[in-house]
């Protein structure tokens, strides 16, 4: 499932050029903007009603009520927690006779090959481009920042370019080590973000900090878009769906290495000589290294 954001931005180049004037204000102001009435979003896309009415149709709803319905819908998705979802799921559903899920045949296991397919398919190439530039640029520094399970998959993409370019930092859990890292942002980083539903609090907080200083801001999240998309330079979504009531990192780790991938080939023997050099001083240093990654 997309969100109505990410529904907008594909469908951008169809639109009229009134259209698009409202498709502005709605992502400018998302998803907010979405629920104020016709004839007020008409009004701040300088537009008329009409032109709000004709937007929803091209869309594919029936009206703008149809619209919103939608879109509490999807709001509704991206505030759901793994106990909702145990529960609105069947995932507590008693086995059949011969301990057979009923409710998901088969355990779900082609869910994750799908969404994984699906999350690579819909990745947008310029964003995903931008972000590989990004990462690639020698003169500026990487920070990353995860959340409450997704900071495995930030410090999985930190320590691989630890060892193919310099200047890479993994936002700190400590106080003192977190605030001296965030004090010193400046126009020449990038903060690294992966924020998803039920999304923190101090990921848009950390995100505005970024763009405040002139930062360059890419974003890993949900279909349904994290709020630090309104601040975000590059967003690279994926589907998240799961045979489990906890939504999938499969498909975001597959975005990850897609563009680690990417970031190889950009940076080509440069990137080769400063993974030797990594090495070598690991061996001088009597430190074992790790070969277990896919670079």
């Amino acid at each position: 499932m997309s969100s109505l954001a990410e529904e907008i931005r594909q469908r951008f180049g169809d639109l009229s050029p009134a259209e698009r004037k409202v498709a502005r204000v709605l992502l400018a102001g998302y998803p907010s903007a979405g629920f104020e009435t016709v004839a007020t979003l008409a009004e701040r896309a300088a537009v008329s009603a009409p032109t709000v009415i004709r937007f929803v149709n091209r869309l594919g709803y029936k009206g703008f009520p149809d619209f919103q319905a939608a879109l509490r819908g999807e709001l509704e998705e991206r505030s759901a927690s793994p106990l909702q979802l145990y529960s609105s799921r069947g995932y507590g559903a008693v086995p059949d006779e011969e301990g057979r899920d009923t409710a998901h045949p088969g355990g779900g296991q082609d869910v994750f090959s799908s969404e994984v397919a699906r999350t690579l398919r819909e990745l947008p190439p310029h964003d995903v481009q931008a972000a590989i530039s990004l990462l690639c640029h020698p003169k500026r520094r990487i920070i990353l920042a995860g959340g409450r399970f997704t900071h495995l998959l930030a410090q999985y993409l930190g320590l691989h370019l630890m060892q193919i370019r310099g200047d890479v930092v993994i936002l700190p859990d400590r106080d003192v080590e977190r605030t001296a890292v965030l004090a010193g942002l400046g126009r020449q980083d990038v903060l690294v973000v992966f924020d998803y539903r039920r999304y923190e609090p101090d990921k848009i907080v950390i995100a505005e900090m970024a763009a405040q200083c002139g930062s360059k801001v890419v974003l890993f999240t949900d279909a349904w878009l994290s709020p630090v998309t309104s601040l975000a330079d590059v967003v690279l979504p994926s589907h998240v769906a799961a045979p489990s009531p906890y939504d999938s990192m499969v498909p975001t780790l597959a975005t990850v290495e897609t563009v680690l991938a990417g970031v190889l080939r950009q940076l080509g023997e440069e990137g080769r000589d400063h993974l030797a050099h990594s090495e070598d001083v690991s061996r001088r240093a009597g430190i074992q290294p790790d070969d277990s990654g896919p670079v």
